[in-house]
Order: C-alpha cells, then sequence, then structure tokens
C-alpha cells in the first residue's frame, strides 16, 4: 500500500462521496491515484475523465514521487507482453509489480 506525503493528500485519494459512484462526476473528488503508475493528478471536472500530472502536494508543497508509468511498459516490454494485445497479468494491475 502506497503511504502518500500528508494527511491531506492521503484524505483526498481515498475520499469517497455516497453521491457519486464515479469520482470523475463529483465535484468534491479533487486527486486522482492511479496505484499501478503511482502517479497523482488533478481531477478536471469537465464530464470526462481527465486529469493533469501534479508533481508537488497542493496541501504541504512536498515533491511527489515520479510516475512509475514507463517502467510498468518497460517490465512488461521485458517479458514479452504488449499491453495494448495480450492480457496484463494480476501483479501488473496494481502496485504489486513494482516489489516483484
Amino acid at each position: 500500500m502506497t503511504q502518500h506525503c500528508c494527511e491531506a493528500m492521503t484524505s483526498q485519494v481515498k475520499r469517497h462521496c455516497e453521491q457519486h459512484d464515479d469520482p470523475f462526476d463529483c465535484p468534491d473528488v479533487l486527486i486522482r491515484f492511479n496505484v499501478k503508475f503511482q502517479k497523482y493528478g488533478l481531477i478536471i471536472h469537465d464530464g470526462g475523465t481527465s486529469s493533469s500530472t501534479i508533481g508537488f502536494c497542493p496541501w504541504c508543497g512536498q515533491r511527489l514521487p515520479a510516475s512509475q508509468r514507463d517502467r510498468w511498459f518497460e517490465q512488461l516490454e521485458a517479458r514479452g507482453i504488449d499491453p495494448w494485445e495480450d492480457e496484463i497479468p494480476a501483479e501488473f494491475q496494481d502496485d504489486r509489480w513494482l516489489t516483484a
């Protein structure tokens, strides 16, 4: 499980709205954290599912860890897996691949 930089970020990442099933529909959900890529983003509430990657915590100002997106693709490629064509192993669906 990922440890976030401060309590405010942890609270935002874990925020769940009882009125909206989709966090992109809830104006109170501000942060999207992609567990698989360890990537933080500010949700753009325009009716879509976009977010803008951020490098610093909006609450405590701490630098956030670098996204692991490129590394994720490199690890799959090293195993001969095409993420666009092949089935992605379960350990690559979340943050387990980071410790493998």
